[in-house]
């Protein structure tokens, strides 16, 4: 048998990942986790957990923040054998049954199966004052920066889950928090959009869309749409956040199946459309992202790699008999 340097190489260590990482450290694999940041992806800027299984805001000591729990996972990852290192991935090649992962640095790690958990990125609004203005008011994260714009006029743009979470934490910052959604109602669960609604702090525009973020050394005002009338309106305030989607992060697979978005599709197993790859979390074709779907595809994930090794090392075992 060709040698490797794992049987498991995991790239992307967001709930996912590092749910494979332990799943698969725990089956007595050789995991390798590869991340170009910190161990957390997302969920590190979830300020509380109110709805993963086992954490009730109720219970005195059980709420933990995304940074606690993904924090856990990676430390327990670790603990049953699983190795990480902090690298670029540039591309992804198969010979045979050996997969060749290339590095940024110049450093390649070959393995068995490959499991794909790197995630989505922010998708950007693409207006004027976007680019000029980040970390000078704009932001894509409250738990980051929510704390400098206490008591301050904040805009929160965007309709869906995290949208309407942001808006509850900000508005625990302050009370001049303004929802704008360019959609005559949210997108996001039930219970999260009737928070959102009954919060003192949080006025909704809904119908209405950002066209332009203004201001000299940081923001000062947004230029902002009545899509029902076409009226243009100029309206003062400190600092804007940003949650318009997600841009699936695909490139070191470009060959594998993926739907009109993007998203990686894959069948029960987390087997994508090349034996060998897998795919788990946000980066992969899902109608629900959750950090707990995230971690139930990890697992699942690793399953199937482990199940998906075992073959390869039989056959080749077979194949080496005289």
């Amino acid at each position: 048998m060709v040698k490797t340097d794992a049987d498991l190489i995991i790239l992307g260590a967001g709930p996912a990942g590092l749910t494979a990482a332990q799943y698969g450290a725990r089956a007595n694999m050789r995991v390798l986790v590869i991340e170009e940041l910190t161990p957390g992806g997302q969920a590190l800027f979830i300020g509380v957990l109110e709805n993963y299984p086992g954490y009730m805001p109720s219970t005195p000591g059980a709420v933990k923040s995304g940074f606690e729990l993904v924090n856990n996972m990676y430390q327990q990852a670790q603990t049953f054998g699983a190795v990480f290192i902090t690298e670029t991935v540039q591309s992804l090649q198969k010979e045979g049954d050996i997969f060749t992962v290339c590095l940024a640095s110049g450093k390649t790690f070959r393995g068995l199966a490959v499991i794909v958990a790197t995630g989505a990125q922010h998708r950007l609004l693409d207006i004027p004052g976007e680019e000029t203005f980040s970390g000078r008011g704009v932001s894509y994260c409250a738990n980051c920066d929510g704390p400098f714009f206490k008591e301050k006029k904040i805009f929160v743009i965007g309709g869906g889950d995290a949208a309407c979470d942001e808006a509850q934490f900000l508005s625990r910052l302050s009370s001049q928090v303004v929802l704008i959604h360019r959609r005559d109602r949210f997108r996001s669960q039930k219970a999260l959009a009737e928070r959102v609604l009954r919060n003192p702090h949080i006025t909704v525009c809904f119908n209405t869309r950002l066209l332009e973020i203004r201001g000299v050394q940081k923001v000062s005002s947004v230029l902002l749409e009545n899509i029902l009338t076409g009226e243009h309106y100029e309206e003062a305030g400190d600092a804007v956040f940003i949650y318009a989607g997600a841009i699936p992060q695909t490139s070191v697979v470009p060959d594998v199946q993926k739907d009109a978005s993007g998203y990686i599709i894959t069948d029960q197993e987390m087997a994508t459309s090349i034996p060998g790859i897998f795919c788990a979390g946000d980066v992969r074709a899902c109608p629900f992202r959750q950090v707990v779907v995230a971690a139930g595809e990890g697992a699942v994930a690793a399953h199937s790699a482990a199940a998906y090794i075992d073959r390869i090392k039989g056959e080749e075992a077979l194949g080496a008999i005289p």
